[in-house]
C-alpha cells in the first residue's frame, strides 16, 4: 500500500509573498470590462449612478430609512418625498490627491436610491440629519395611517 508524501520546499528557498487582494482586483477589473460592454459608463462609476446600502425600520408612527454615504458633504445629498416615493440622490465627490493612488475600492460619483413606502406619509414633516456618514432620514406616518388599539368589551 503505498503512503502520500508530504513534500515541502527545499532548504533555503522562500515563498513568494501573495498579495491576497490581487485576484479579487483583477476579478472587478474584469467585470468593469464586460460591465463596460453592456452599459457604457457603468464600469467605471461615471455614467451610471450607483445605490448606497440602506436599511429601512417601520415603527408605529414613522419609516426610518438609514443610508451609508460615508465622504459624502450635507450639501451634496438631496432627499425627495413624492406621494409615497422616498428619493435620496446625490455625489460623492473625489478629493484630490498628492500621492499615487494605488488601491481604489470606494465609491465616488452619483448615486440614487428609490423606494416605495407601503403605506402613506407625512411629507411636511420629513427630517433629514447626516452624521458620521450615515444619512437618517425619518418620515411620519400621517395620524390616519397609524395603527389604533380597539378595545373588546364583554356583552
Amino acid at each position: 500500500m503505498a503512503l502520500p508524501v508530504r513534500r515541502s520546499a527545499p532548504p533555503g528557498t522562500r515563498f513568494a509573498r501573495r498579495d491576497p487582494f490581487s485576484d479579487l482586483e483583477q476579478l472587478q477589473a474584469l467585470t468593469q470590462q464586460l460591465m463596460e460592454g453592456f452599459v457604457p459608463g457603468a464600469g467605471d462609476g461615471e455614467g451610471i449612478a450607483w445605490s448606497p446600502p440602506v436599511d429601512i425600520e417601520e415603527t408605529e408612527d414613522a419609516w426610518v430609512v438609514e443610508a451609508e454615504l460615508p465622504g459624502v458633504d450635507r450639501e451634496d445629498v438631496h432627499v425627495d418625498v413624492e406621494g409615497n416615493e422616498l428619493t435620496i440622490s446625490g455625489e460623492i465627490k473625489e478629493r484630490e490627491r498628492t500621492g499615487i493612488l494605488r488601491r481604489r475600492t470606494r465609491r465616488t460619483g452619483r448615486f440614487e436610491y428609490r423606494v416605495m413606502l407601503p403605506g402613506d406619509v407625512d411629507a411636511d414633516n420629513v427630517d433629514a440629519s447626516l452624521h458620521d456618514g450615515v444619512l437618517n432620514v425619518r418620515i411620519p406616518k400621517p395620524e390616519r395611517a397609524r395603527p389604533h388599539r380597539v378595545e373588546v368589551k364583554a356583552t
